[in-house]
C-alpha cells in the first residue's frame, strides 16, 4: 500500500555465543576449549564469524564446530580473570 510498510532489510550480526554455563562469550575471550585439544583459545572475530584460536599452537576452529548438540551452547568455558 503506497510503500508506507516497507519492511526494512536488516544488518547482519555475529551470532551470540554461550559456554557451557550459559556464559556470553564475546571477541577478545579467553576461553578452555573441551574439543580437538586446543586448550586455551582467544575469541576472535573475522568477517561475522567467530573463531578460536589456540595460544599454544595457533590452530583455529570455527565456532560451528564447537556447538553442544544437546544444550546448543559452545564446548568451551569462558575463563574468569
Amino acid at each position: 500500500m503506497f510503500g508506507l510498510f516497507k519492511k526494512k532489510p536488516k544488518e547482519k550480526q555475529a551470532p551470540k555465543l554461550l559456554d557451557l554455563n550459559s556464559n556470553p562469550i564475546n571477541e577478545g575471550d579467553v576461553v578452555t576449549s573441551l574439543r580437538y585439544d586446543l586448550g586455551d583459545c582467544k575469541v576472535v572475530l573475522e568477517e561475522l564469524v567467530f573463531f578460536y584460536e589456540s595460544i599454544e599452537t595457533g590452530e583455529r576452529v570455527s565456532y560451528v564446530r564447537m556447538v553442544d548438540a544437546i544444550t546448543e551452547n559452545q564446548k568451551v568455558i569462558l575463563k574468569k580473570d
